[in-house]
């Protein structure tokens, strides 16, 4: 198996360092395998016999990868069998990742990824793209991190019809949230905290006004539920407005309040709810979770860490042994 990754970033090099380190486990599912070109917006290193991915990590801590060859030139001019694709999320128009997974689909490449923009933009169009070119576009990552939650539905749950989900899928509000109903401090005071704990960004609208919620809502939406959705027919509130007092207040009553996505063939919401205190979703700290309604199996529910590089790079490694050894 010759791959191809396409972004270094944090989830980038958590991929890259799984794959180092648990070769000789990981050739028990995939066989052998190469990466033979690492790319990301600055630059770009490949070698057909495949690269040494210890020296690439060690480039890039010290100050980038070299100029030889660009992510379209990777796509367009090396033979390989799977891409990697974890550049950053645009939910606007999801390049450069939508890019770069339409031409390795046209190619006929199977693309692992966990750039959620493309998916949010162009869903139905690059599922019809993979299977009109015999390619498959795998895309666990993009939800829950490694949180299970396309392949529980798609193979676990195979034959059930999925009626609705709904869950707590950012873990920066989830931790944000969690803590001002323990301590019952203003949100800007636990907002700086979780910046300075690496949880929140330094810009942290993508989380806090449910914009990440909003993205991996509907993908999940159109993968599980067959839906066309778009980012726009989201209803979404974020979580700059609550108090203290608001959490004292719903706690007097039995409550704590998380921010919910939830979908059904009616309406996509992001916003903050009321959550009964000894619900499963009155989950702590930056865990994520999904309940989903099944019309067979009833109502299940997944529980696990949706950040994070290694995390995320769990969910890539899933897909990887998928491509392998299941076709769904």
């Amino acid at each position: 198996m010759n791959i191809v990754i396409i972004g270094f970033g944090s989830v980038g090099r958590g991929v890259t360092r799984v794959l180092i380190e648990k070769k000789k486990f990981l050739r028990n599912f995939l066989g052998d395998y190469k990466v033979i070109a690492v790319t990301d917006s600055s630059g770009g290193i490949y070698d057909e016999n495949g690269l040494d991915l210890r020296k690439v990590l060690e480039m890039k801590s010290k100050g980038g990868l070299p100029k030889e060859i660009t992510s379209i030139e990777v796509i367009r001019d090396l033979d390989f069998d799977v891409c990697i694709e974890v550049t950053p999320t645009n939910v606007e128009n999801g390049e450069p990742g939508l890019t770069h997974i339409r031409e390795c689909l046209k190619k006929g490449v199977d693309v692992v990824t966990s750039n959620k923009g493309p998916l949010v933009v162009a869903f139905r169009e690059l599922m019809n793209l993979a299977k009109k070119n015999n390619a498959r576009l795998m895309f666990e990552a993009t939800v829950g991190g490694a949180m299970p939650v396309i392949k529980l539905a798609k193979i676990d749950l195979a034959g059930n019809e999925i009626l609705s989900v709904r869950g707590i899928l950012n873990g920066t509000c989830n931790y944000i949230l969690s803590r001002m109903e323990k301590e019952l401090l203003p949100y800007e005071l636990i907002l700086e905290e979780a910046k300075e704990l690496g949880i929140a960004e330094r810009d942290p609208t993508y989380d806090v006004e449910g914009i990440d919620a909003g993205a991996k809502l509907v993908i999940i939406a159109n993968a599980l539920m067959g839906l066309d959705a778009k980012f726009k027919d989201v209803e979404r509130v974020g979580i700059s407005n609550l108090t203290p007092e608001a959490f004292k207040v719903a706690l007097e009553n039995g409550y704590t309040i998380r921010l919910i996505a939830e979908a059904n063939r009616d309406f996509l919401r992001v916003s903050p709810r009321l959550v009964p205190l000894n619900h499963p979703l009155a989950i702590y700290g930056t865990l994520n979770a999904l309940e989903i309604e099944t019309n067979l199996a009833g109502n299940v529910f997944v529980i696990g860490k949706g950040a994070g590089s290694v995390e995320t790079a769990s969910a890539i490694i899933s897909d990887l042994i998928c491509l392998k050894s299941l076709r769904y």
